[in-house]
């Protein structure tokens, strides 16, 4: 015969699921292709422009964000990756904004 309190934890199982683990996606922005950033096949290429000019922001030392300049550069980027589809972003990025720009 069941005990009352195995029928109640049998219950909550039942009606209460475990919820299930979320899987973390990590991407090596080196490894991007203009392709991939143009295609939005990695993610949306807006984050990805703003990764990479908080990187290189941050190479120079330089804390200020200009929205405009922001908005200027990822068309830039994004014009350049859609000529030169076999480039790595990273390296186009580097390109355009690199340190000594």
């Amino acid at each position: 015969m069941f005990r009352p309190s195995i029928i109640a934890v049998s219950l909550c199982f039942a009606i209460f699921p475990c919820p299930q683990g979320k899987a973390q996606v990590t991407i090596d922005a080196a490894k991007i292709t203009c392709d991939q950033y143009v295609g939005m096949k990695i993610t949306d290429y807006r984050y990805i422009a703003l990764w990479l000019s908080g990187y290189f922001n941050g190479k120079r030392d330089n804390t200020l964000v200009d929205p405009q300049k922001l908005a200027a550069d990822e068309e830039k980027l994004y014009q350049y990756c859609l000529g030169k589809p076999d480039v790595l972003v990273f390296k186009a990025a580097g390109d355009l904004f690199g340190k000594d720009k």
